[in-house]
C-alpha cells in the first residue's frame, strides 16, 4: 500500500488540532437541551420538504419525520414492512401492485388519507402534464425518472397507469414485471402529502414559508433558514405510544467539528456524518456513544462526457489512473471505509464481475493515456466539491484538494469550485453542467438497482450531459424483468464490466459513516439506507 503524502497527513494533524480548540471552547459553556426536546444536528439545509422532488440526505432526513410513505423499511434493515399501506400483492404477470391502505389516518391538517391522496401524490411525481406539478416553477422530479424509468407517456416509463379501485386500494399498472418495485416505492423520497395543502401553498410547497404537512410522527411548526427546523409531537399519530419526543429541532451546522463540539457541550442530543478522526475524541468523553451506520453507500468523482477535455475515454482512465485511491481512503477514513473498483457496495459483490480489478495508481501511465489522446501537455479544468459533509465524503473540500494534488502530478490542473447546496445539486443538472464533480449516493433499497438505475439508467445522466450506453441500459431493464438471482448476477457483471470501462463515474469510497449521540438518548437505530424516522428516540 502507498503511503500518505505529507500533505495528507499536515491535514489531518490540523484537524485536529482544529477540532480540540473547538471541543475545549464548547465545553466550557453547557447548555442541556430540555427534557421532551430532542435536538438533532444535520450537516445542512434540506433543499426543500417537497416529497418526490429532491434527491439529498439533509432534505431526507426531515421529510422522515413530517411523513409516512406506503411501505417503511424495519430499523435497522432494508427489509420492508407495512406503513400507510396495510399489504400489498402483484397480479400473476407481476405487472399490476395492489396496496391496501391504512384506514382512519389523517394528515396533520385533517385532510383524510386515502387512496385518492396517494394518487394525487403519485400523478404529481410521474405526469409532467399534471397542473399540481407545478414544473413551470422549475420542480423537475428527477428521482422518479431515474428510477422509474421516466415519465407518464414516455416509452421508457415503467408506470403505466395509477388507479383508485376504491377510498383504501389503489393499484399500479407497469409496463412489464419489476419484482424490486415495493422496494422501490418505499424508498425515503416518496412521502405522501397533504392534498389539500399541496393546493394551497402551490408552487411554495415544502419552502420555509408554507412547511410540509403529512401524516408522520412530528408536525412541521417553523423553518428558520440558515438555523432551524422546529417540528412538534403529532399528538393525533396513527403509530400507539409514539412519538416519544414533544419536540424535534433539527439544527444546520455544516461544520463537523463544531456538530461534535454541540453535541459534548449537551447543546445538541446526537448528529451524523463526523469525520473519521473524530472517533477518538467522542471514545474519550464519557458522556458519549460512538454509532456507525451500515456501509451502504458510493462516493465517486464524476466526469462529464460532453466537455471536450473529457470526451475521449482515454482522458477519464487517465484520471482514473492518476487518482490514489488507496491513500486517499487511509488519510481521510481512518479505517472507517474501503475503497474498490465497484459502483456497488460490498454488501451488493453478488452483482459485480470478478473481472473487473480497476484502475491501480499508475501516474505513468496516466500520462501516456493523456499524450495518446492528445493531451501530452495535460490541460486546465474546473473540479467541483459539495459545500457540506456528505455520509461518502465526511471532508469534501480536504478531499477535492487531494484530487486536485494527484491530477497536477499528471499535468491537469484542477480548479477547485463549490456553491450552496441546493444549487450545487441542481446547477449540475444544467447545461453545460460540471466537467468534474464530486457526489455520492447512499442505496434506497436492498438491490443493486438503487445504485445503477439512478446513475446510469434511462433519464439518470443529465449531468453527464446525457452521456449513455445503450446496452447498459437494455441490461438494467433485463434485470428488473426477473427475480432470478443468478440471472440477475450475470446482467448486473457486465454492467459492472461496461461502467469501469467507460469512467464517467470513479468509485472512491464506501463508508462506514461515522455517528455520536448523548449516552442521555436510546432507541436511535441507524439506518443502512442514510435516512431513518426518530420517533422512537427518547431521553431517559
Amino acid at each position: 500500500m502507498v503511503k500518505p503524502r505529507i500533505w495528507r497527513s499536515t491535514f489531518i494533524g490540523l484537524l485536529m488540532v482544529m477540532s480540540v480548540i473547538v471541543t475545549n471552547c464548547a465545553s466550557q459553556n453547557t447548555t442541556p437541551t430540555a427534557p421532551g426536546v430532542l435536538v438533532y444536528a444535520a450537516s445542512g439545509q434540506p433543499t426543500n420538504l417537497e416529497p418526490g422532488n429532491i434527491t439529498d440526505g439533509n432534505s431526507l432526513i426531515v421529510q422522515n419525520q413530517i411523513y409516512n410513505r406506503l411501505i417503511q423499511f424495519k430499523p435497522g434493515t432494508a427489509d420492508l414492512e407495512p406503513s400507510l399501506a396495510t399489504s400489498w400483492s402483484v397480479s400473476k404477470d407481476g405487472k399490476t401492485w395492489t396496496f391496501k391502505l391504512r384506514k382512519g389516518v389523517k394528515f396533520h391538517d385533517g385532510t383524510e388519507f386515502n387512496a385518492q391522496a396517494v394518487k394525487f401524490n403519485v400523478d404529481r411525481w410521474w405526469d409532467k402534464k399534471n397542473p399540481n406539478g407545478f414544473r413551470n416553477a422549475g420542480k423537475s422530479y428527477e428521482i422518479w425518472g431515474q428510477i422509474f424509468g421516466g415519465y407518464k407517456g414516455e416509452p421508457d416509463s415503467l408506470v403505466q397507469d395509477v388507479k383508485v379501485i376504491n377510498p383504501l386500494t389503489i393499484q399500479f399498472v407497469l409496463k412489464q414485471p419489476f419484482a424490486a418495485f415495493p422496494t422501490a416505492i418505499a424508498s425515503s423520497y416518496f412521502g405522501i402529502a397533504s392534498p389539500t395543502a399541496i393546493q394551497k401553498a402551490g408552487a411554495n410547497y415544502g419552502t420555509p414559508a408554507s412547511g410540509a404537512i403529512g401524516t408522520g410522527a412530528f408536525v412541521f411548526k417553523g423553518w428558520q433558514s440558515g438555523d432551524r427546523i422546529t417540528l412538534e409531537k403529532n399528538p393525533n399519530y396513527w403509530k400507539p405510544n409514539l412519538p416519544q419526543s414533544n419536540q424535534l429541532v433539527m439544527r444546520f451546522v455544516t461544520d463537523s467539528g463544531a456538530r461534535l463540539a454541540q453535541v459534548r457541550a449537551g447543546q445538541v442530543d446526537f448528529t451524523v456524518e463526523l469525520a473519521p478522526d473524530q472517533k477518538q475524541e467522542i471514545e474519550q468523553d464519557q458522556n458519549l456513544a460512538v454509532m456507525n451506520r451500515p456501509s451502504f453507500n458510493v462516493g465517486y468523482l464524476a466526469l462529464n462526457p460532453s466537455f471536450k477535455q473529457l470526451s475521449d475515454v482515454r482522458v477519464r482512465q487517465a484520471i482514473a489512473h492518476a487518482i490514489n485511491r488507496e491513500a486517499l481512503v487511509q488519510a481521510f477514513w481512518k479505517g472507517s471505509a474501503q475503497t474498490t473498483p465497484h459502483f456497488l457496495p460490498p454488501s451488493l459483490d453478488w452483482a459485480t464481475s470478478p473481472k473487473v480489478k480497476g484502475y491501480d495508481y499508475n501516474p505513468d501511465k496516466a500520462k501516456e493515456l493523456l499524450k495518446q489522446a492528445g493531451f501530452a501537455n495535460g490541460f486546465e479544468i474546473d473540479l467541483w466539491y459539495m459545500p457540506v459533509a456528505r455520509p461518502y465524503f465526511p471532508t469534501p473540500k480536504a478531499i477535492a484538494e487531494a484530487f486536485a494534488a494527484d491530477l497536477q502530478a499528471v499535468g491537469i490542473k484542477a480548479n477547485l469550485k463549490t456553491k450552496d447546496w441546493a444549487a450545487y445539486l441542481a446547477d449540475r443538472n444544467k447545461k453545460p453542467g460540471y466537467p468534474m464533480f464530486m457526489l455520492g449516493w447512499t442505496g434506497d433499497y436492498g438491490d443493486p438497482d438503487t445504485f445503477y438505475y439512478p446513475h446510469f439508467g434511462p433519464g439518470s445522466t443529465t449531468d453527464l450531459g446525457n452521456w449513455k450506453n445503450d446496452r447498459v441500459i437494455q441490461l438494467l431493464n433485463q434485470a428488473r424483468l426477473t427475480g432470478d438471482r443468478t440471472r440477475r448476477a450475470k446482467l448486473y457483471a457486465e454492467v459492472d464490466e461496461i461502467i469501469q470501462r467507460e469512467a464517467v463515474r470513479l468509485s472512491i469510497v464506501h463508508s462506514d459513516p461515522l455517528l455520536v449521540q448523548r449516552k442521555s438518548i436510546a432507541g436511535w437505530t441507524p439506518s443502512p439506507l442514510g435516512t431513518e424516522p426518530f420517533e422512537a428516540i427518547r431521553k431517559q
